[in-house]
């Protein structure tokens, strides 16, 4: 199967990401969003990233910028999306919303179309369970900044079938891109780990055990991450961690997936990281 037409469904932080990587590898993108505001936040946003990493590069900076602006078709009707080969769904980290797309993206896409489910904890079983094809939906969890990370995880469904997992392996090839593939189950592997790990970065935080400089201090001085846990929650953004975390809780029903307090009271609060300017650290 030849991937060359990719929806982009949700332009946020992770929507705009793949969207760059995928017009930047070649590939036509149908970005797809319902508020004419955000598309226009998201294409002058993918302008500023591309023009950043020109810089870098011995070539006409605008040149290099309008032609892969050129490849990305940006739209709130999701009847662009009849004649794409390949869909990467990243709204939101909340179930209500999320089962509503996918019935919506099965009535339209041809039927050969693979859905992918680019999400950090809902089970990928229960999302292929509301389409009319669930063989053909895997998880792809990509990891951000999007074009700056070589790796993703893959998950595989209970129904998802080995030829699906083989077009996603190509499609990310053509990304540039390696997976690891894991099997079903709510956060996967990577936020099964780093959800608890913030978590509880968060309860430390709260019980003034330290600061956030130092826990984050502790994590890249100790044991050579290059970034700490509080510093990963501000780049994901709060709101989705506090997402993720609570899918984690609904899922396992264990308290240990208890969000901290703290980090509701920050999202509550409109605090949430590097994306609007403000988090465990203060971004000009």
């Amino acid at each position: 199967m030849s991937i060359q037409t990719v929806g982009v469904v949700g332009a946020g932080v992770m929507g705009i990401g793949v969207a760059q990587n995928l017009a930047q590898t070649g590939h036509q993108v149908l970005l797809i969003d319902i508020y004419e505001d955000i598309l226009d936040k998201a294409k002058q946003e993918i302008r500023n990233n591309i023009r950043f990493q020109s810089f870098f590069k011995k070539s006409d900076h605008q040149e290099i910028t309008d032609g892969i602006i050129e490849k990305i078709e940006f739209s709130t009707n999701y009847k662009i999306l009849d004649n794409a080969d390949f869909i990467v769904e990243n709204v939101t980290e909340k179930w209500d919303i999320k089962k509503q797309i996918y019935p919506l993206l099965d009535s339209i896409c041809p039927a050969n179309c693979v859905f992918a489910a680019n999400t950090s904890a809902i089970p990928i079983t229960r999302i292929a369970s509301v389409t009319k094809r669930v063989d053909k939906v895997v998880g792809i969890h990509f990891m951000n900044p999007v074009p700056m990370k070589p790796m993703v995880e893959m998950i595989r469904g209970y129904h998802t079938s080995n030829q699906t997992i083989e077009i996603a392996k190509k499609m990310l090839t053509q990304m540039g891109k390696e997976c690891i593939i894991v099997n079903d189950s709510p956060g996967f592997v990577s936020n099964r780990v780093l959800m608890l790990t913030i978590n509880e970065a968060v309860f430390l935080l709260q019980d003034q055990v330290a600061t956030a400089e130092d826990v984050d201090k502790i994590f890249k001085g100790c044991f050579g991450h290059k970034m700490g846990p509080l510093e990963t929650a501000d780049l994901i953004g709060l709101d989705t961690i506090l997402f993720s975390i609570e899918v984690l809780y609904e899922n396992f029903n264990d308290s240990k997936y208890r969000p901290c307090p703290l980090l509701k009271k920050m999202v509550d609060a409109g605090l949430h990281g590097r994306k609007n300017g403000k988090g465990f650290y203060v971004y000009q």
